[in-house]
């Protein structure tokens, strides 16, 4: 999440009541995941196993749980609970509007065609010559191009599921990131989308989605991929351009699959694919897999 202004150090440090090190003009451009950070914003952690990730990565500002020392040329925020504090800071410059007040600061291009039944939440933009068929759900910030086509009782910039275990109940990471779906996108029916946490979860441009399929929050897909029926992608995903996930298969958070690839239905992927083409339960070669299938049948 950026902010619509530069804030100083000390003005975060104020609003969440944490200890600065750092030079209280320190400049902040705003909030992100870990895996999305860049020069200029906040990431959080709040375990020790997590501190040199968060302390390492591109995050100019760290909201941490413990005094440690800062690495050069950044800041730290120190607080008794980050995730908290991460929250409290996204609210604040994010308003959360959850579909309870009045439709406003939405713009609709030329030809667009929106049915009736369709709830629409504030702040979106929708292109020229896209069609929303009934019962979709549109949350609020989301970015729709030209000549989409989202089908019924689809659901753009649901929740992330993003929680931590606190007092025995789940607690939620607020999610203050939004949808952009690009040009000549097509999502079928039944299909969840989640907003980013922080960041935005992207639909690349002329990529088909068929029904019921779930994206997770800042995940980035490329552009013309082609999704079948029951794939699920978790969080902070990056799938390159002209990408096919045939049915059934599910993606675990924090990985990327190269350009190009495809992988077969009921795959598993747990790690990072380079372009190829994939089958099984842990993503094994296809070649390789149909060779050991060979080796195995002959033995018998």
């Amino acid at each position: 999440m950026t902010f619509h202004q530069p804030q100083k150090l000390k003005t975060i440090a104020d609003l969440i009541g944490a200890k600065f090190i750092g030079s209280e003009d320190f400049e902040v451009l705003g909030t992100n995941e870990i895996h999305r950070v860049k020069s200029g914003e906040i990431v959080f952690v709040n375990h020790p196993k997590y501190y040199d990730k968060a302390l390492n990565s591109a995050a100019t500002i760290i909201l941490i749980d413990k005094e440690v020392e800062c690495p050069e040329g950044k800041a730290l925020l120190v607080s008794d609970d980050p995730f908290r504090d991460f929250n409290k800071i996204n609210t604040h410059f994010t308003r959360i509007y959850n579909f309870t007040e009045t439709l406003h600061d939405v713009e609709i291009g030329e030809g667009t065609k929106i049915h009736p039944s369709a709830v629409l939440g504030n702040n979106i933009t929708i292109g020229k010559n896209t069609l929303i068929f009934p019962n979709v759900v549109i949350g609020d910030r989301t970015v729709i191009g030209d000549n989409v086509v989202i089908q019924s009782n689809t659901v753009l910039g649901g929740d992330a599921f993003y929680y931590r275990k606190l007092n025995g109940n789940f607690d939620r990471l607020i999610s203050v990131g939004n949808v952009i779906i690009e040009n000549n996108v097509e999502i079928g029916n039944g299909c969840t989308i989640d907003r980013g946490v922080t960041d935005s979860t992207i639909i690349g441009e002329g990529s088909v989605l068929d029904n019921q399929i779930q994206i997770g929050h800042d995940t980035v897909i490329g552009k013309k991929c082609l999704i079948a029926s029951q794939v699920g992608v978790a969080g902070c995903c990056i799938i390159g351009d002209e990408v096919t996930l045939w049915g059934q298969v599910g993606i675990a958070s924090g990985n990327t699959i190269e350009s190009g690839s495809v992988i077969l239905g009921k795959t598993g992927v747990n790690r990072d694919l380079k372009k190829g083409t994939y089958i099984g339960m842990f993503a094994e070669d296809f070649k390789t897999y149909l060779k050991k299938e060979v080796k195995l049948r002959n033995l018998e």
